[in-house]
């Protein structure tokens, strides 16, 4: 069954209200509607039998409640998942293993959960006039980067359903000229890729490209990464597709490019989540922070959806949450303090 908005609705079932109450929060972030959350008694008591289209029933005993199973049976033919593993506590490794466990057993019975970017969505995206507002200036202490010359930084803007207007606004609120690439990460159905092209399009100074076989990122660079296959870096740093899909439900995995784009930029890769569903990111996080990357996330209220970033905040491993537009700001000082660090190295060592 769906609710108004279209989303699966699902009731809960458990003697134990902490479980209730992170059954509650994994199926939201999922994108379901939660139709029923209460204990046996509290289901057996209704006047009315609750419309879901799927049940996940977890009880400290089930001998406790001898009825509740027959009563289930009774009353609907839905799936009714009995027996789930009891939630660990939020934010840990554990937890984020047992959430994962839950949504492959959701989507045997429901079907992919992942809610996308609609081409209307983004067409309405590309056809936004674009802000009257000059561009923001290079920074007077930082010298604009050489067209065409090579990035030796990366960061990987990682989103899902939310993320273009976030990841447009980011773009939209830089300076021309930083020397840095980017490799845009999106959960997107492959048939937009060519809308969300002309979302980024209007870009003179970050020119959304597609991945090509032997190119090296060049600062100044948003490179998509393709929802089909896999890609990683050479040792030489140039781009290579792979034969074999990415791992996981959804293309392009999040945690792979995260984890490919690390393996050989090191350091130099750092990480932005941006809106979308689920908790894409968490795996790769801890590694990409014991690499000593930056690692920032989107704040939630700005978020279309803020599983993704509020997941990845929950590790740990972020340094820095804002606005796209804050996140810009924060990433031009950033680069900024890094220029002069190094120019007043290279005095120290004339």
């Amino acid at each position: 069954m769906t609710g108004h908005n279209g989303r699966a609705q699902v009731g809960i079932v458990s003697d134990v209200v902490l479980q209730r109450h992170r059954l509650q929060a994994a199926a939201a972030k999922f994108g379901l509607e939660i139709c029923f959350s209460g204990d046996p008694e509290r289901l057996q008591g209704q006047s009315g039998f609750p419309d879901a289209g799927l049940w996940l029933v977890t009880l400290e005993d089930e001998a406790d409640h001898p009825a509740l199973f027959d009563y289930l049976l009774e009353n609907t033919e839905v799936p009714v998942l009995f027996g789930l593993d009891q939630a660990p506590a939020p934010g840990s490794t554990e937890y984020f293993r047992w959430e994962r466990r839950l949504q492959g057993k959701l989507e045997q019975q429901l079907g992919e959960l992942a809610q996308l970017d609609s081409r209307a969505s983004l067409e309405e995206l590309a056809e936004q006039a674009p802000e009257s507002a000059a561009s923001p200036e290079l920074p007077q202490w930082l010298t604009a980067a050489a067209p065409g010359s090579v990035a030796e930084d990366v960061w990987v803007l990682c989103a899902s359903l939310g993320g273009p207007a976030a990841v447009k606004a980011f773009l939209d609120s830089l300076p021309p000229g930083l020397p840095v690439g980017f490799i845009y990460a999106q959960h997107i159905d492959g048939h937009f890729a060519e809308v969300l092209t002309r979302v980024l399009g209007r870009h003179a100074h970050y020119q959304l490209r597609h991945a090509e076989e032997n190119y090296r990122v060049k600062n100044g660079d948003v490179v998509l990464m393709p929802v089909e296959h896999e890609w990683k870096f050479e040792s030489t740093g140039v781009l290579a597709e792979l034969d074999t899909p990415w791992p996981g439900p959804y293309g392009p995995s999040i945690d792979q490019v995260l984890l490919n784009a690390a393996d050989y930029y090191g350091a130099r890769c750092h990480a932005i989540l941006f809106s979308g569903m689920g908790d894409d990111g968490v795996t790769a996080a801890p590694l990409l922070k014991a690499y000593g990357s930056r690692i920032w996330v989107q704040e939630s209220t700005s978020c279309g959806n803020s599983s993704m970033p509020d997941s990845v905040a929950a590790t740990g491993c972020s340094s820095f949450c804002g606005t796209p537009e804050q996140l810009a700001r924060e990433l031009v000082k950033t680069i900024e303090k890094s220029c002069l660090l190094k120019g007043r190295q290279k005095r120290n060592t004339a």
